[in-house]
């Protein structure tokens, strides 16, 4: 007996040892890609030069903070990131779980299956396939016969006597690049609040049906209530996400026809880095926003441990 009981320890032992094993190349490839770097925002505090190094380039102390503050592009990419961000938190909350409610109510197998199926397509492909496509659905063309799909459509209803510039007008870019990220994310957020409908007691449904409660009032009466909790979680993690607008999304998809209310900080931060070379003022940028977004995200934390009950440790 005592022997059995060796054996099981030592192979309880042996797995443990190769589960710490396979941990050990993602721990080194985060210690490398993501820890390493974090030293880098030294940066933020120098008058950096490639050649000169960290060691040798001058320390300017909050100098760059300042730079970045009085700058004119600084505070309208703010107001565009928080704009567009918040448009995308709201829809990608709002939109997905009505479309789930409906979905939900579905008997058909089949048919539900498949268009959970077509709605979650779009969420496995990468902006730069999906720009591809974007592009060549909106654009307003030379002519009202070489429109794209969209405007080729309001032009025959009647809608519009022009085509439009979804993607060079200022006006319209915003809301363009909201309703496309809603679009992209629809099917895999609606799967989402699919799951967490099951999670609802189904003979609340039953006792509701004999006291004469229709679908209405069943949805808005325990539905929900059901899944508020869920929906409370969602809304308050995406609290962290306020200043990330989407950087692929806008930077694949945006021109300096639309600067004035599509340039978000992470385009702002490339177009300083890479494009203009001024590397210490973009890490002042960049340390900035990740500043900000910690900040958001603990107290996202927070009020999810108040109010839906959700604790990280």
């Amino acid at each position: 007996m005592a022997v059995e009981k060796g054996r099981s320890r030592g192979r309880k032992k042996n797995r443990t040892g190769m589960f710490h094993a396979m941990l050990f190349l993602p721990s080194l490839f985060l210690l490398v890609f993501n820890y390493l770097p974090i030293f880098g925002i030294v940066m933020a505090f120098q008058n950096f030069y490639p050649g000169l190094g960290f060691s040798k380039s001058e320390w300017v102390g909050l100098d760059n903070f300042q730079t970045l503050f009085l700058h004119p592009d600084t505070w309208p990419a703010i107001r565009n990131t928080l704009i567009i961000a918040v448009g995308k938190i709201i829809g990608n909350l709002v939109l997905p779980v009505c479309f789930a409610l409906m979905l939900n109510e579905v008997q058909h197998k089949v048919f539900k299956k498949t268009v959970q199926t077509i709605t979650y397509l779009p969420y496995f492909l990468s902006w730069v396939v999906l720009s591809g496509i974007l592009i060549n659905f909106l654009t307003p063309g030379s002519t009202a016969e070489s429109a794209g799909f969209l405007n080729t459509v309001l032009l025959k209803l009647g809608l519009i006597k022009e085509p439009l510039y979804f993607l060079g007008d200022s006006r319209l870019f915003r809301g363009t690049m909201i309703l496309s990220d809603i679009w992209k994310n629809f099917g895999f957020n609606t799967i989402v609040y699919l799951a967490a409908l099951t999670g609802v007691d189904t003979t609340l449904y039953e006792a509701a049906a004999v006291d004469g409660a229709g679908r209405i009032r069943q949805t808005l009466h325990i539905t929900l209530p059901g899944i508020a909790p869920f929906i409370a979680l969602m809304t308050i993690l995406s609290i962290g996400n306020v200043l990330s607008a989407g950087f692929d999304q806008i930077f694949n998809l945006y021109s300096p026809a639309v600067y004035s209310t599509g340039d978000i900080i992470d385009t702002l931060v490339y177009r300083w880095g890479m494009v203009n070379q001024q590397y210490s003022l973009s890490a002042a940028v960049g340390l900035f926003k990740s500043v900000v977004s910690v900040i958001l995200i603990a107290g996202g934390y927070k009020l999810a441990d108040k109010y839906a009950g959700y604790r990280v440790f």
